[in-house]
């Protein structure tokens, strides 16, 4: 069981990153260098330093990219190991796993990771104004935990009592509120950050479902193969 984990993760998680990497690279990453250029005072858009909204094309920097690449596929491969041990657990429950029930597990994994955090936490772009960082690494693990659970009962809770619970810990991360400034300023275009924040949420989705289908294929192929060199 042990090996089919690590081998499905390895796999899943590094196809997954290397194509989120890649999308980042194409997407995200000019909207970040636009953003720096506001944040490094060379660009403004109070007076007549306006410039105009067009982004810069990706300026590749071999090291940097690559490094950028292979950090994304590590972040991914801890995902994956995560989602394939929950797997393992689902299956045991008599739940399906194979590539098209891994979407419905990739959209969940971007509801728990992203869009649960991203909803009173969205991403930021370089000089925005952002509350102390460890306030807001508490919030943010504490919202995708609960986020996790939530999803869990919903899945495979199967009572309304724990339905209920699940909702109220969707919830109440919100209700409490994420760490904010203590004022709204910046040198980047409100535009350049809601562009961020789109892309970001965009190739994170788009990561995570082909993380999920990645996993329960692999999940699956991993499982035949096991029984086909038991069955010798």
């Amino acid at each position: 069981m042990t090996s089919r984990i690590l081998i499905t993760a390895l796999f899943a998680g590094a196809s997954a990153g290397l194509m989120a990497g890649l999308l980042q690279l194409l997407f995200v990453q000019p909207v970040l260098l636009h953003a720096e250029l506001y944040e490094s005072g060379q660009m403004t858009h109070f007076g007549a330093g306006a410039v105009g909204a067009r982004l810069p094309l990706p300026a590749f920097d071999a090291v940097r990219d690559v490094l950028s690449v292979i950090f994304t596929m590590l972040t991914y491969t801890g995902y994956a190991l995560l989602m394939v041990a929950l797997m393992s657990i689902a299956e045991e429950r008599g739940a399906p796993i194979d590539a098209r029930w891994g979407l419905l597990w990739g959209v969940a994994g971007f509801v728990a990771f992203h869009l649960a955090p991203g909803f009173s936490l969205a991403p930021e772009v370089p000089g925005a104004a952002a509350a102390e960082v460890t306030a807001r690494q508490i919030w943010w693990f504490a919202t995708v935990g609960a986020a996790c659970v939530s999803l869990w009962l919903i899945a495979f809770g199967g009572r309304v009592l724990l339905w209920a619970l699940a909702v109220v810990l969707l919830l109440l991360p919100h209700l409490i509120g994420a760490p904010e400034p203590t004022r709204f300023a910046g040198p980047v275009p409100p535009e350049i950050a809601a562009l961020f924040a789109a892309r970001a949420f965009g190739v994170g989705l788009a990561a995570w479902v082909i993380l999920g289908a990645f996993a329960g294929l692999f999940w699956q192929r991993e499982g035949a193969r096991i029984s086909a060199a038991e069955r010798i």
